[in-house]
């Protein structure tokens, strides 16, 4: 019976120990944010952007997706915010911009996207609005969704199946082309 006892307390320990692990990991994501939200301003406001990791807000009006873009893909960048991914197109260039995020926080929400949702991205010059074109599923080394284009492409990427528990053995991909103007 004492053994029953010590397994339970086990237990209700370690569940504490991970609800806590995980409030603290969304409550570091989200001071990141509101600190990027306000670099971010002082970017629109004239500040100088070299030292500076934050590329602007991508924004997915139906989803409620409401987030900022650093550079990089590193681990630090993803548990914070997205990330463009080096190689890829800068905003307001002609080409693919690549951008990533985890599923199980700022992309969480994926799932439900859909054709001709609209999403917007803006940076400290400009904003730009993309209706999605498709959506896939492809293997984690398939980088062809990345390769450069004729003309302006948003492509979001992150892990799938979004309900797996571990390293995801596929990816989630959006592909959106730019419009002119507001949808």
């Amino acid at each position: 019976m004492r053994t029953l006892g010590l397994a339970a307390l086990f237990l209700i320990i370690a569940g504490l120990s991970a609800l806590c692990f995980t409030l603290l990991f969304y409550a570091d994501a989200g001071l990141h944010q509101r600190s990027y939200e306000r670099e971010f301003e002082r970017l629109q406001q004239g500040a100088t952007p070299a030292e500076s990791p934050v590329v602007g807000r991508l924004e997915i009006p139906r989803l409620g997706v409401s987030t900022m873009v650093l550079e990089g893909i590193d681990d630090d960048t993803l548990r914070r915010a997205v990330g463009r991914i080096p190689g890829t197109a800068v905003p307001g260039q002609v080409g693919n911009i690549g951008v990533a995020g985890h599923r199980d926080t700022f992309f969480w929400p994926l799932q439900r996207i859909r054709k001709n949702d609209t999403i917007r991205l803006t940076t400290h010059s400009a904003t730009h609005h993309y209706q999605v074109e498709s959506m896939m599923i492809v293997g984690p080394r398939d980088v062809r969704v990345l390769k450069p284009t004729r003309r302006p492409v948003l492509t979001l990427v992150t892990c799938y199946p979004f309900d797996f528990v571990g390293r995801a053995p596929r990816r989630f991909v959006v592909q959106a082309r730019e419009t002119t103007g507001a949808l």
